[in-house]
């Protein structure tokens, strides 16, 4: 009940808020800007989220103005390089196998959510989600994110989407696995141009199996650090008996 009145009163302030810019083009950041649920209401804008929009994102805002500078980046994979060959035939035989494995490739993701290159991976045409909760030693309760296609996500969800994961929209689909009590998802659309190895083992997956989309959780373990280097993504495999690539 507390955490319900809390959203409610967020959601009706923020409204007010928004109601009070007259542009279309709206930035949101701070913490609260990760709250999907709010995200999701503001009708008529075009927002525009960066992917870590906490006070660890406001620090390249300052880094910017110090400078006197616009950064240039168009992803948000940032971090750590792991400089490693993904072969995506192997992977998809995996998630056939044993419907979960593990992706720690390239830079990683900055920002709280996992984008495809330190994820833990999943077939959602099966209900897995208390297998992952187990793997991550999360409560049962607590849903999963789809990453999914484009072109598709259209087809299969119907709502704001976006590729960070920022907004909730309602599923059109019965992959319970991906999906809340409620029958939403916070979605993660993959597009074309995605620097991320997600793109194409994605593409792999649907030439496959015909599913567009793939449970997407980050490569941690509940009050753990994610998974950073190729030494993290060893002790990952070693102690969770988990698949990573």
């Amino acid at each position: 009940d507390l955490a319900a009145s809390v959203q409610t009163l967020y959601e009706k302030k923020l409204l007010e808020l928004v109601d009070m810019c007259p542009k279309k083009n709206l930035i949101l950041m701070g913490g609260c800007a990760l709250n999907c649920m709010a995200n999701s209401k503001i009708k008529n804008k075009n927002i525009w989220i960066m992917p870590s929009p906490g006070d660890s994102g406001s620090c390249l805002g300052a880094a910017a103005l110090v400078n006197k500078k616009k950064l240039k980046w168009n992803h948000p994979y940032l971090g750590y390089d792991i400089k490693k060959t993904v072969n995506v035939k192997e992977v998809i035989n995996e998630l056939l196998e044993n419907k979960v494995c593990g992706i720690a490739n390239g830079k990683a993701e900055f920002g709280p959510r996992a984008l495809g290159n330190r994820s833990l991976l999943g077939d959602p045409r099966y209900d897995i989600k208390d297998t992952v909760n187990e793997i991550k030693r999360r409560q049962k309760f607590r849903p999963f994110a789809p990453a999914i296609l484009e072109e598709f996500a259209e087809e299969y969800f119907d709502g704001p989407m976006n590729r960070y994961m920022q907004f909730i929209a309602k599923a059109k689909h019965d992959y319970n696995s991906v999906t809340h009590v409620d029958g939403t998802a916070r979605v993660q659309i993959v597009e074309k141009n995605n620097v991320s190895v997600l793109r194409p083992i994605l593409e792999a997956w649907y030439e496959e199996t015909g599913c567009p989309m793939l449970l997407n959780t980050s490569l941690n373990i509940k009050g753990q650090p994610i998974v950073n280097d190729w030494k993290d993504a060893e002790k990952f495999m070693k102690r969770y008996n988990v698949a990573v690539f």
